[in-house]
Parts: structure tokens; sequence; C-alpha cells
């Protein structure tokens, strides 16, 4: 799903190298992604940010009661990423299960979390932090 279910996130070539209840890592390639001077493309970059939201959803979220949206995402480039690029994102159990509550209660939650993307040296090229919402789906009207 995280691969192939969004046809632009397709495109990039993005992999998802873990997913488990509240945890993701995801590696987007250099190639396809390259810019004008040869290096990632900071929309690659910005998209490998996003995503763990959908994946973190997907293995920790009930996704027949629940739906998530991206309320906002700041980015900072710190270095030009010239190697294929990861990211890890981890959602505890206990903060999970809060969410979940929240939105069960009141219809929606709001959470947010920091990640660091880096390359294959380990280095952090950028860094951000995104604002996600979960939502419960409304039971269909007779």
């Amino acid at each position: 799903m995280i691969e192939t279910g969004i046809a632009f996130a397709g495109r990039t070539g993005v992999k998802v190298l873990a997913m488990e209840p509240g945890y993701v890592k995801l590696m987007m390639p250099l190639e396809p992604n390259l810019n004008h001077v040869g290096t990632m493309y900071a929309g690659a970059l910005f998209t490998l940010a996003e995503l763990p939201g959908g994946a973190i959803f997907l293995t920790t979220f009930d996704a027949s009661r629940f739906f998530p949206l991206i309320k906002g995402m700041d980015i900072k480039f710190l270095k030009p990423a010239a190697t294929d690029t990861t990211v890890e994102v981890r959602l505890d159990s206990e903060r999970a299960t809060e969410i979940q509550n929240v939105a069960n209660e009141v219809g929606k939650a709001d959470y947010e979390w920091e990640c660091e993307l880096t390359d294959a040296n380990g280095q952090v090229v950028a860094v951000a932090s995104c604002r996600y919402q979960l939502r419960s789906i409304k039971p269909s009207s007779p």
C-alpha cells in the first residue's frame, strides 16, 4: 500500500524497509529523484518525511474505524542528499492508544512527531515536524 497505493509515491521508488505496529522505516532511492544539481529533489525528501504517517496508521490504528489526515509539516533541509535516504518513525503503543481513545470519544485527535532523514552514510540531511489528525469514520445513515 505504501509503495504503490499512492501513484505519485510509487513513481518515486520509495521502499518499505520495516513496518510493524508503532514503527516504520522507509527508503527513498536517489534515482529517479535527482534534481538539476545531481542530489535528491526536495519534493522527494518531503514525500519521504510525510509517508510514515500513512504507514504508522496502517499498522497501528483500526482502519475500519479511523482515517488519517496530515495537518501540516515543516521541513528543514540541512545538507544535500547525494545517496539513497531513509526515515524511521516510532509511535509508542501507549500514545497510540491515547490518540485512538480521543478520536473515538470526540471524533478526531491531533498528534505529531519529529523525524530525521538520513543518507547512506548516516548523516542527517533533513528534519521534519509532522502534524497529523486521526478521524473517526462516521457510520453511514440507513
